[in-house]
């Protein structure tokens, strides 16, 4: 695959195989300071169904040695130009979770998918200074690792370390996002939230109806901001639903 988008088999033992046209891609953008592989598990839950994509950034996993494109806007123009070239003509349905749905939203601006998927993601209209707290400070820092059942007492000093580079590599790269509003999105969106989020509330996720023509939704879970990742059957039923109705393929936007 390419530099920016990974896809894996069912049986992780097995080559890549080429793809298949008949089937529907899904792609996963992953929250900030995290990498892909996390989507691995996803692809035998919707074997026949999808084949799955996941989006890496550089500055982890396999790209652990690249640095980070300088704005927002360069890695949403890298990941889109990339997309385009391995999903052709093919059904597209976009996912992603917190900093992750930011990209997808900016990414489904310059394609086509069938619907876009966001989870524990504020409204592009709401995320002004986002972010900010975990570049400047520890204290929203310790509170994303608390959410994320990540007990920080349990991580080495390293581990650590490398983790809250990424997350703060991926925070000052959310704040050079600036929303142009624009041309609203032709296609549904949903978004997904938890009862005990502490970092998005309702109101920012309502405010993703503002940015389609097509339809919101509004869906419900228990936990926290992760719970989503945490817990991923409720998402996984609903994403294997868009994908199996009908929709447009995915071709660039004006």
């Amino acid at each position: 695959m390419g530099t920016w988008i990974s896809t894996w088999t069912a049986d992780p033992a097995a080559p890549a195989a080429p793809a298949d046209p008949a089937l529907p891609v899904l792609l996963c953008l992953p929250p900030a300071g995290a990498g892909c592989q996390q989507f691995r598990a996803w692809q035998p839950a919707l074997e026949g169904t999808a084949q799955v994509y996941g989006v890496q950034l550089p500055g982890r996993e396999n790209r652990w040695r690249e640095p980070m494109p300088d704005t927002f806007d360069e890695a949403v123009e890298a990941i889109a130009a990339e997309l385009v070239s391995a999903v052709g003509g093919r059904p597209l349905i976009v996912f992603g979770h917190s900093f992750g749905g930011l990209l997808g939203y900016e990414v489904s601006r310059r394609v086509t998918p069938r619907a876009l998927v966001v989870s524990g993601c504020r409204a592009p209209g709401h995320w002004t200074g986002a972010g900010r707290g975990i570049v400047d400070d520890g204290e929203e820092l310790d509170k994303l690792f608390d959410t994320a059942d990540l007990d920080p007492r349990l991580l080495d000093e390293d581990t650590r370390a490398l983790m809250v580079g990424m997350l703060r590599k991926d925070a000052q790269l959310s704040l050079s996002y600036v929303h142009k509003p624009g041309t609203r999105l032709s296609v549904p969106v949903h978004a997904w939230g938890a009862d005990g989020d502490e970092t998005v509330s309702a109101a920012d996720l309502d405010g993703w109806a503002a940015v389609t023509t097509a339809g919101f939704t509004r869906h419900t879970t228990t936990g926290g901001h992760h719970a989503v990742l945490r817990r991923p059957q409720p998402v996984l039923d609903h994403l294997s639903a868009l994908l199996r109705g009908e929709g447009a393929s995915l071709t660039p936007t004006a």
